[in-house]
């Protein structure tokens, strides 16, 4: 069997951040100071604390400014509330997130609806949503949106294709399902999207030419439920205890390299796959917030 296509994350998206950062230096320029992320930590999450350090960091590549807000995790939901209209009134900040998940006491849904649309650079306010499915100008959620950088990138052709959806959140599934199928490129897909109530699963994704598995369970798609040359998107990443490794863990995706690999034309590698491209597409979106 041929050896698969990597789709390096980090490859296309140090291409990108090339020219984040020539946007960067415009905007300083233009107005006299940097774009400005902000990134809210509620509680001391260590895979939220990860991410959210990442973000911080990859801000500093490419000259943008970035705050760090942390809260406790024992805070009202009213008071994360307060804070989110705070920073939607701050003149000095062009976007910011909230990283989820929150504490069990806080509704998501009512945080994210409490922020400023033009400041929501997560891409998960309802307006945002709303110009997604509509095809309209706005924020679009990061990793979905990271993996059509990536398709592109790439060159991966998409028009005519059936692209497979494997889980349906409103963070990475649904959306994804909405861009692969719009009248553009990457897109232009015959669109199915599979979950946890889908019957006779593997004679669905055998369809596939383009996988994009994002449910949430480590090694989900096997081999078996592939079909040769198929483009594998992973979107899941799982910490797994090993023993035979220093760190005492090895990273995992939602589909199961070993026996998938061999068969797919192309593959996201896990990790170093589609996690980079979201938080590129985070700084995209921020650097598109500049010009609002």
């Amino acid at each position: 069997m041929a050896t698969p296509r990597i789709l390096d994350g980090k490859r296309c998206g140090d291409a990108l951040k090339a020219e984040i950062a020539r946007g960067a230096t415009a905007v300083l320029k233009r107005r006299g100071r940097p774009p400005h992320l902000a990134a809210v930590l509620v509680g001391d999450d260590g895979a939220s604390r990860t991410y959210v350090e990442a973000k911080v960091r990859a801000c500093g590549t490419v000259g943008f400014r970035s705050s760090l807000i942390e809260l406790p995790a024992t805070i009202s939901e009213q008071e994360l509330i307060d804070k989110v209209k705070e920073l939607n009134a701050d003149a000095g900040l062009d976007g910011f997130i909230v990283q989820l998940p929150l504490p069990k006491h806080i509704d998501p849904d009512r945080v994210i609806n409490t922020i400023d649309p033009r400041k929501d650079v997560d891409g998960f306010h309802p307006v945002n949503v709303g110009n997604m499915v509509l095809g309209l100008p706005g924020f679009l959620p990061a990793t979905p949106s990271g993996i059509c950088e990536m398709l592109k990138y790439y060159e991966v052709e998409t028009a005519g294709r059936h692209c497979v959806v494997v889980g349906r959140s409103n963070i990475v599934g649904t959306p994804i399902s909405i861009l692969m199928s719009r009248n553009t490129y990457p897109g232009n897909c015959t669109v199915t999207l599979a979950h946890s109530r889908t019957k006779d699963l593997g004679s669905i994704t055998r369809q596939a030419d383009i996988l994009v598995v994002a449910i949430g369970k480590p090694g989900f798609i096997t081999g078996e439920m592939v079909k040769e040359g198929a483009v594998v998107v992973d979107v899941g990443i799982h910490r797994l205890p090993d023993t035979s490794r220093k760190s005492g863990f090895r990273l995992v995706g939602d589909v199961d390299a070993t026996t998938v690999g061999p068969k797919s034309a192309a593959i996201t590698p896990v990790p170093g796959g589609v996690g980079p491209m979201t938080i590129t597409s985070l700084l995209l979106n921020t650097l598109r917030a500049c010009a609002s």
